[in-house]
């Protein structure tokens, strides 16, 4: 686990340029068969006719500050179009042409304005899947149960202990502390709170930010001690305390050594392996150490490994990747390198703007909160967490859908791109997997 909190106003105002739909816009509300795009500079009328042509798109009418508008004349859809042409180096974005009042779920959550993670053309569509949720009978994920296997939670007010202001007392069940072996897994670090946000922060309250599975269950169980490091003994304990109190999913936003071998974590294995067989969805981060290989648990053949992705839906610089890894997420930072695939030469900018995942945690002690940007692979690991979450609380692939079938959903309703090394089966769809 490495993680790197970032100044919030050092980057709120690049984030908010970065932000391509308005907080609560749903996918489906902008206008259909149109979209936006803008050109690098210095490219020539003839070359814009030319791809347009190509692509199937007309212009329709200019937009201020040189932009187009563009009617699909091909019967492709919005995002088909967006992602043909942000595969040409010419076009320096395409968007949806967005409503502005769209009939969707919004938000009134103050620091939803930085999360691109849930709003942007990158993110995981949140809106439109928290539409859907609704539809389904099951709002925010209400109904589902996820295990958060990290540094704690500040869950509880006892003692020195404040519960974050933007998470609900009763949204909490069954907690445990594997570190200090006791019932009160009040987190210290930050880092199990701010992942915790990610999941099930309350949403449209009016403070703090939101959560995709805002009315999930968290299940906060202390494995991390106050420094961020853990122990195979408590994970393990851990993941099987999990699977026997109930958890639908487990989120497991930690990794060991890169040079770690399956022999050397047998009892964690076992415990995963137990887990899936009870039912319970594991997922994990890929790890932060710019390698080839997914480190574990998250390279378990029975867990969903989540690699990290920025802003402009391109690999993190710092998120491992390769052949074990199964989907990717949001986990902000930088981008990795180009590389000479279309997708990371179309998307792979590099360029200064590169924010944050912000969620509510610690800004001082244990009773300051605030919303923290940090970056990671441990940030990507609960959007997936969180969305398996719908899924199963929806019942949109049935009553108690197996770990295989969820995690085979997931990857079917991704962003796919050209590059499974680095990207898995693709960028982790929210709405796509409620639909």
């Amino acid at each position: 686990m490495s993680i790197r909190p970032i100044p919030l106003l050092a980057v709120a105002a690049v984030l908010l340029a970065w932000l391509a739909t308005p907080a609560g816009a749903l996918g489906g509300g902008y206008v259909p068969a149109e979209v936006i795009v803008r050109y690098e500079d210095g490219t020539s009328v003839a070359a814009q006719d030319a791809l347009e042509r190509e692509i199937g798109v007309a212009a329709a009418d200019p937009v201020a500050g040189g932009s187009e508008q563009l009617a699909i004349g091909d019967g492709d859809s919005v995002r088909a179009t967006i992602n043909e042409l942000e595969a040409d180096p010419s076009v320096k974005y395409a968007v949806p042409n967005w409503r502005a009042h769209a009939a969707a779920q919004r938000t009134n959550d103050p620091g939803s304005r930085l999360q691109w993670n849930l709003f942007s053309v990158w993110g995981v569509n949140a809106p439109e899947a928290w539409a859907l949720a609704a539809g389904l009978g099951a709002p925010g994920g209400r109904g589902a149960v996820v295990a958060v296997l990290d540094s704690g939670v500040a869950y509880e007010t006892r003692g020195r202990f404040r519960r974050a202001p933007d998470l609900r007392r009763s949204t909490f069940v069954k907690p445990y502390d594997f570190i200090g072996k006791d019932r009160h897994p009040n987190d210290v670090f930050g880092h199990g709170t701010h992942v915790s946000g990610t999941i099930a922060q309350t949403t449209n309250n009016g403070m703090g930010a939101a959560g995709i599975a805002y009315n999930a269950k968290i299940m906060p169980l202390k494995v991390l001690d106050d420094e961020g490091f853990g122990n195979s003994a408590a994970i393990a304990r851990a993941i099987r305390y999990a699977a026997r109190e109930g958890a639908d999913v487990i989120n497991l936003s930690l990794e060991f050594p890169p040079d770690i071998r399956s022999s050397e974590i047998p009892d964690v294995l076992r415990a995963i392996r137990q887990a899936r067989r009870a039912g319970v969805v594991v997922v994990a981060a890929a790890g932060n150490g710019e390698d080839i290989r997914v480190a574990y648990p998250a390279r378990a053949q029975s867990v969903i490994a989540v690699g990290a992705t920025t802003v402009n839906g391109c690999q993190a610089d710092y998120s491992n990747s390769g052949s074990e890894l199964d989907l990717v997420a949001p986990g902000g930072g930088p981008d990795a390198p180009n590389d000479d695939s279309a997708w990371d030469l179309a998307h792979c900018r590099q360029s200064s703007a590169a924010p944050s995942i912000f969620q509510q945690t610690f800004v001082r002690g244990v009773r300051r909160f605030g919303l923290p940007g940090f970056e990671g692979t441990s940030m990507a690991s609960p959007h997936v967490a969180a969305i398996a979450a719908l899924v199963i609380a929806t019942g949109r692939l049935g009553e108690h859908p197996g770990p295989k079938a969820v995690e085979a959903h997931l990857e079917a309703t991704a962003r796919a791109t050209d590059r499974p090394d680095r990207y898995g089966a693709g960028l982790v769809d929210a709405a796509a997997a409620l639909r």
